[in-house]
């Protein structure tokens, strides 16, 4: 354990989507913009514009307080950059060829790492992706409602039109094939209510990692943080990850400081964003569990928590292994978060919140040691690929100085919302799906590591080439369309055999992305002023 004492975080230094998931925030809608630099002193311009409207990491007060302006605002903009964004903005040479190479390279130039082929290939992604035009700036526009995210939207504009040296790119793939832009996303609404759900009807972002210095209550270190004990359902059992694996200027879990450009400043409070507009395939996935789950032994519904290492509804099969448990907890959980919002004092609140902490715990405190057969949940899911907990240790007693410590070192930060509409004719054409953005400090150990080896590539499983079901590049062969696999692992204290799954077609697509920088506030300044030294 690392006892060096940590320094606090300024959240006013930190842009808002470091620390702050605005989705849980009351902000289910969002607008992502895209800018090319045409000018650089004029650009730079722009950005000290732009600068004053950007939202920080800061707490937000509730509404009632007596002082609104630290009131939740109508919306959070936030703005991040490519390596040739930074580049056509001014940052010295010097400066550039200390950040990591992954980041220069860009997405784009990394594809084969990251098994963007086939159908998820750069020529087939957006057009804004493959123009000559490249992009240099990404401005995020998160609110909770379409008015104040379109009147955002126009107050950004316009801060681009009087300044000029920027402009707007298009070409994202909308509705009828439309060239949008900009690229809208929301949570998907069920009569008027947002909803966690996305399109394959899974219940999404149920946790994220919890570091020192973040905002959200203490509880969440449970399930969120990194494992201190055996007692894996009270927070005693939990410990935050460090800071340094998700903001630049920390240590990290190695007791380090992460790789960061110089000079020091430039990075501090900063860290690295995965954009990735992945396209779902609905159909195809409604199709497989149709045809599959009718010789699946728990049907097409007990499939599709296999594939994800959860139930639709969000339960893990580590704790809730039958779809009876599953609705009941679930149906547990959702009565302890609307008895939150019904609570009308301070006490009954509490209690209600501890009722909540309760339940989620079953939803997000557990491990694989339990289930070291993969008969609950199978070694090749979704979940248990992407966060494999203590899982790789297979049953390997004081390897390390943590179960969880080969898994701590590549965990990521999640945002984003889905996008478009699959509602009415579930079809694998259309505009649907997932904007999936990452943040971390290190693209490669992170984002990359977990993309490359844990979802296209099953070794560390003991699966060969298997690939993650839901998210896996499945390939194709002259002779068949789908050539994808699971093995979906028996019970040893029964004498059910294993079951195949044969000819996965690919459920997600890539149509496009990029690697971007996210500065803190003094960096934002240091660069619209044309003041980076890296002497």
């Amino acid at each position: 354990m690392n006892t060096a004492v940590r320094p606090s975080l300024d959240l006013r230094e930190i842009q808002g989507n470091i620390i702050k998931a605005y989705s849980r925030l009351g902000f289910p809608k969002a607008r992502y913009v895209f800018l090319r630099i045409t000018d650089g002193e004029r650009g730079r311009g722009f950005l000290s514009r732009l600068i004053p409207l950007i939202t920080s990491s800061a707490p937000w007060a509730p509404a009632n307080r007596s002082d609104p302006s630290k009131s939740p605002p109508p919306v959070a903009i936030n703005v991040a950059f490519t390596f040739e964004g930074l580049r056509r903005l001014g940052v010295p040479q010097a400066s550039l060829q200390t950040f990591p190479a992954e980041f220069a390279m860009g997405m784009r130039g990394r594809s084969q790492i990251l098994g963007d082929d086939g159908p998820s290939a750069p020529d087939k992604w957006d057009p804004i992706w493959t123009q000559a035009e490249r992009v240099h700036v990404f401005v995020a526009i998160n609110g909770a409602d379409a008015s104040h995210i379109e009147q955002a939207y126009a107050q950004v504009c316009e801060q681009m039109d009087q300044s000029g040296g920027a402009e707007l790119l298009r070409g994202h793939r909308g509705e009828q094939g439309a060239s949008d832009s900009y690229q809208e996303a929301s949570a998907l609404f069920v009569d008027g209510a947002a909803t966690p759900r996305e399109h394959f009807g899974y219940v999404d972002g149920i946790s994220n990692p919890f570091f020192y210095g973040s905002l959200t209550d203490s509880a969440s270190v449970i399930g969120g943080g990194k494992v201190t004990s055996g007692d894996i359902e009270t927070e005693q059992g939990w410990e935050p990850l460090e800071t340094g694996e998700f903001v630049l200027g920390y240590r990290d879990e190695a007791g380090e400081y992460p790789e960061a450009p110089e000079p020091a400043p430039l990075a501090a409070n900063g860290t690295f964003l995965v954009y990735r507009k992945l396209h779902e395939n609905v159909h195809s996935f409604d199709q497989y569990l149709e045809h599959v789950g009718t010789e699946f032994p728990g049907g097409k519904e007990g499939l599709a928590a296999k594939f994800a290492g959860r139930w639709r509804n969000g339960a893990p099969l580590v704790t809730a292994p039958t779809e009876a448990a599953a609705d009941e907890l679930a149906a547990d959980w959702a009565a302890a978060k609307l008895a939150i919002a019904a609570a009308r004092d301070p006490q009954a609140r509490a209690a209600a919140k501890r009722r909540f902490a309760a339940v989620n715990t079953k939803f997000v405190a557990y491990d694989y040691t339990t289930d070291p057969s993969g008969a609950r949940c199978p070694f090749g899911s979704h979940m248990r690929r992407v966060n494999p907990r203590a899982a790789l240790e297979f049953g390997v007693s004081g390897a390390f100085q943590r179960p969880d410590a080969l898994s701590n070192r590549r965990r990521i930060l999640r945002r984003g919302l889905p996008y478009g509409s699959s509602e009415g004719q579930r079809s694998d054409d259309g505009n649907h799906g997932i904007i999936f953005m990452v943040l971390g400090a290190s693209i490669r150990r992170q984002f990359e590591f977990v993309q490359q080896q844990w979802i296209n590539y099953g070794n560390d499983f003991r699966l060969g080439n298997d690939k993650d079901p839901l998210l896996g590049n499945h390939p194709s062969t002259a002779q068949s369309k789908h050539e994808g696999r699971m093995l979906i692992e028996s019970d040893p204290a029964r004498s059910d055999p294993p079951f195949f799954c044969s000819k996965l077609p690919r459920f997600v697509e890539t149509r496009g992305g990029d690697y971007f920088f996210v500065p803190g506030i003094t960096a934002l300044h240091m660069i619209a002023d044309g003041i980076v030294d890296p002497t």
